[in-house]
Formats: C-alpha cells, sequence, structure tokens
C-alpha cells in the first residue's frame, strides 16, 4: 500500500462530541453537504420549469 494511504487510514478518526451526539467530523461534512443539496433541490426551480408565452390558464 502506498505510504500516503497507509498513514490515513492508520490515523483514527476525529469525533465531535456535543452532549449525547458524538460524530465523526467525516460523517459531519457528508450530512451537511447532503442537508444544501436537499436544500438547493428545493428552492432552485426546475429548467423550463414555467411558461412564459402562456394562455392564462
Amino acid at each position: 500500500m502506498p505510504p500516503l494511504i497507509s498513514a490515513a487510514l492508520d490515523n483514527p478518526a476525529t469525533y465531535f462530541s456535543w452532549g449525547w451526539l458524538q460524530i465523526s467530523v467525516g460523517n459531519l461534512v457528508v450530512i451537511l453537504v447532503m442537508l444544501v443539496l436537499f436544500v438547493l433541490a428545493l428552492v432552485l426551480p426546475f429548467p423550463g420549469g414555467h411558461d412564459e408565452g402562456g394562455d392564462g390558464s
């Protein structure tokens, strides 16, 4: 195994602890990115999702 990968696998994960909640930093980053993408999917309009030359109905 290359030394860089071996060194990365030998180090334990860093954990964030807040009261009863304990989560690794890597998992926290993944969860936050998923939440941001979810909010963006709700807020951003679909491409071509509205009719500009509508007939009023």
